[in-house]
């Protein structure tokens, strides 16, 4: 579909997808108008009230590439090489994610990210109104009307295209819902989150290890700690909102010393202003959301959280939201009609989706409750014999998930697969010296096909 005079695309939402998507698809050509309900952060500082930090993996840098915004993110990135796992006795263990420095992750500032990306947009020709909120929505006559909250002035705004990257409470999403049965649910994870913040060490540098997530796993909760390019650390704390701990019960910043007193000792020397900063940010809530269906005929489709809001603990839901970005472009691309590249998009997207929507749900219990188990690291360290031993055939969970762009859903169908495999070659067992190599390499060749990269 080649843009036509005239036609106008417009993207309600200008954070991180639709700043990247604005860019994409101008370079294609089209007429591309981004409403932001917050004012320009080039102007006047970012103003999240979502989490700082963010992991960004092969799948986001792709899509970075494809609108030749990478060199620039990356250059504020810190690598994090693995999960250094802090243990309730004090000591510490890095658990790579990937076989070398080749295979790792990336720790960005999502207000620089923002930034960046509303830059390469502009640049690009999309045109940016901020301080510009949807109101309301006439598909029928495809115009829709912001208000500037302001001066309360309103403006409408013709439409050919309406694309929702407005994030998990999304406006555009409730006014197709007005007339159209979404098929919304909304799953509370029944934990929420807080962040703190590590300082600079008094010398200017890292207090702890800069290269890592670090994770203080403690059974039905924990803390994390992602680095930031200013020598700082952000730290969240991932508690039920319910118990003991619970975000009930720890309500007050001396509640919350306690807590780390008696369960995180080592990080609370790391935090000088714990009480200060847990009266100063709000404690954040966790659901996942799945739609039965993401667009409006071609009249209007959404993406990104706004389609499928998940947990964090993958450190996926911008990566996912950034192939949504560049999947849809390509059908837009592609198609002969809004309505046929919508339709596209969702039938491509929408079962990925819902694999790692799984998949994050699963790393929590992973990441909170298994990272210092016995069984675990055993099952870990069988991973990485079977990579080198069946190379192409046997590929790591995280390393399909991270370092691959093969669809999420095919990572989740290989890994439950090679789940059991590791939990029926370690079963009773202390050491990979007992493991019966010829029945578990038959077993691998049986059961797994070599990977496809492009599959």
């Amino acid at each position: 579909m080649k843009p036509a005079a005239g036609q106008r695309i417009v993207i309600v939402g200008a954070g991180l997808a639709g700043a990247l998507l604005g860019a994409l698809l101008a370079r294609q050509g089209w007429q591309v108008e981004l409403h932001e309900k917050r004012g320009d952060p080039r102007q006047q500082g970012y103003a999240g009230g979502r989490s700082i930090n963010l992991a960004l993996a092969e799948r986001g840098r792709h899509a970075l590439r494809e609108a030749d915004a990478d060199e620039a993110v990356m250059r504020h990135a810190v690598m994090m090489r693995g999960r250094m796992v802090h243990f309730a006795d004090g000591t510490q263990r890095l658990q790579r994610y990937g076989r070398d420095d080749s295979e790792v992750i990336w720790s960005v500032h999502r207000g620089d990210l923002n930034i960046t990306l509303l830059g390469i947009a502009e640049a690009a020709g999309a045109h940016l109104h901020f301080e510009s909120r949807l109101d309301t929505v006439d598909f029928d006559s495809r115009r829709a009307r912001f208000i500037d909250d302001r001066n309360g002035d309103a403006v409408e705004v013709a439409f050919d295209a309406l694309i929702g990257a407005d994030g998990a409470g999304s406006v555009l999403r409730a006014a197709m819902a007005s007339v159209a049965d979404l098929g919304e649910r909304v799953e509370p994870l029944g934990h929420s989150y807080r962040e703190l913040v590590i300082p600079p060490a008094d010398d200017g540098g890292f207090r702890i290890e800069p290269n890592a997530l670090h994770i203080w796993p403690r059974g039905d909760y924990m803390c994390i700690a992602l680095p930031n390019d200013e020598r700082t650390f952000t730290v969240t704390l991932f508690m039920p909102n319910h118990g003991d701990p619970g975000f009930d019960t720890v309500r007050t910043p001396a509640q919350a010393r306690a807590l780390f007193e008696r369960d995180f000792a080592d990080a609370l020397e790391l935090i000088p202003d714990l009480e200060a900063d847990w009266q100063a940010n709000p404690v954040g809530m966790l659901a996942t959301l799945y739609l039965d269906r993401w667009s409006l005929d071609g009249r209007a489709v959404l993406m990104g959280d706004a389609a499928h809001a998940m947990v964090p603990f993958h450190g996926q839901g911008m990566n996912c939201a950034f192939e949504d970005c560049v999947s849809l472009a390509r059908h837009i691309a592609g198609a002969d009609s809004f309505e046929a590249a919508f339709a596209a998009f969702e039938v491509e997207r929408k079962p990925n989706a819902e694999a790692i929507q799984h998949m994050a749900l699963e790393n929590y219990y992973e990441m909170r409750d298994r990272v210092d188990d016995a069984d675990y690291l055993l099952q870990r360290a069988l991973e990485l014999v079977l990579q080198e031993r069946h190379a192409g055939r046997f590929v790591p969970h995280y390393a399909m998930v991270t370092f691959m762009r093969i669809p999420y859903r095919v990572a989740f169908e290989r890994s439950e697969v090679q789940r059991q495999l590791l939990r029926e070659a370690t079963a009773g067992i202390e050491s990979l010296d007992a493991i019966d190599w010829d029945t578990l390499d038959a077993h691998v060749r049986e059961r797994l096909d070599v990977l496809d990269p492009e599959r």
